[in-house]
């Protein structure tokens, strides 16, 4: 808390360099809506395409996003310090931080180095940490961690430019159709399900555009079944119900437009319909895979279940789509959590990290 004031400063950060950049506005806004007022004094950050941070505003529901104005930067060990640096004009420090709250999705903002630079700076982060977040979003990593930890995961290799497989070796190794998908991003962004070899050298072009390492996993088939797992001030885990995906039959699996482009693109079945001893089951998994890549703060664990009910892990995310009607929200709310109580845990809990480590 700073100044005369009793209020927590929340710096939000959202928009980034990923190419999850739109949907960090959803989320992001959902984040400024849910922030008490009477508790919290919330200051926007918008992260430009090219990783400016630049101060912005929240005006009746929406927020801004300039494409230049004043830019901030923590300074390293300032425990909560800013500069602020004005398109015009002389450069001033900010009123304190004391949260950073990071809504940033994919490449840049949940693989570890907005983490990495909370730590420099030395002002408590709202969510995963340095470790949790690169280890979960590098999907070749988690799956290696998660085998070694004995949970169950599709069969998968690992494609790099200078070291890719042909089409005929995927195909003699996992069976088709096979998924082809970016080792470092999220929202379905650039997933391409493969049944050819016309298909594969697509897949290739379109992964390849998004990170220099791929991931060719066996399709299962199965429900797409999720959880959330929120972590206290006190480092004990709360993991939440089970809900269910249900993509719409056009497009095929959970796609890019059909999270967030297609209002019709899939259901959200909430709780999932599943045994109560296999909910339980996966819910003990998800806590394990959650400490297993090293997380804290959150995370959504996302199934499949197959007809027999055998489960495999398919990935965690360290900052899921973080909207009201998202699945990690939804999951949450049916467990007793309501939005507006999950930020409150997750600032808490930053603060609590900090304490202990600063």
């Amino acid at each position: 808390m700073t100044g005369t004031s009793n209020k927590l400063r929340i710096a939000v950060l959202f928009g980034g360099r990923s190419a999850e950049h739109d949907v960090s506005i959803l989320s992001a806004t959902n984040v400024m809506k849910a922030l008490d007022a009477a508790r919290y004094e919330a200051v926007p950050v918008f992260v430009t395409r090219e990783g400016q941070w630049l101060l912005t505003r929240f005006t009746d529901g929406e927020l801004a996003r300039p494409s230049q104005g004043t830019e901030i930067s923590l300074l390293p060990g300032g425990r909560g310090r800013a500069i602020a640096i004005p398109a015009t004009g002389t450069p001033y420090e900010l009123a304190k931080i004391d949260v950073v709250f990071p809504v940033l999705h994919g490449l840049h903002g949940e693989d570890g180095s907005v983490q990495g630079l909370t730590e420099v700076a030395r002002v408590p982060l709202a969510g995963c940490g340095i470790c949790g977040s690169a280890n979960a979003l590098d999907k070749d990593i988690a799956k290696r961690l998660l085998r070694e930890a004995g949970i169950p995961v599709a069969r998968a290799v690992t494609i790099t430019r200078h070291a890719a497989p042909s089409f005929n070796e995927l195909k003699e190794a996992l069976g088709l159709p096979i998924f082809i998908k970016p080792a470092r991003q999220g929202s379905s962004v650039g997933v391409s399900k493969v049944q050819t070899e016309a298909d594969f050298d697509h897949a290739l072009s379109q992964g390849f555009r998004h990170d220099d390492k791929l991931l060719a996993e066996e399709f299962i088939q199965g429900r797409e079944i999720e959880c959330g797992v929120l972590e206290d001030e006190n480092r004990g885990l709360f993991v939440s119900r089970t809900g269910e995906i249900v993509p719409a039959e056009s497009h095929g699996f959970y796609t890019y437009d059909a999270k967030y482009i297609d209002a019709d693109g899939a259901a959200l079945k909430v709780p999932a319909e599943l045994p109560q001893e296999i909910e339980n089951e996966m819910r003990g998994v998800a806590a394990k895979a959650f400490l297993a890549l090293g997380c804290d703060g959150m995370a959504r664990v996302d199934f499949f279940v197959t007809t027999d009910m055998r489960f495999l892990l398919n990935e965690i995310n360290t900052i899921p789509g973080f909207t009201d009607i998202s699945m990690y929200s939804k999951v949450m709310a049916i467990s007793g959590i309501r939005y507006p109580e999950v930020v409150n845990r997750l600032v808490a809990q930053g603060l609590a990290r900090a304490a202990r480590t600063n």
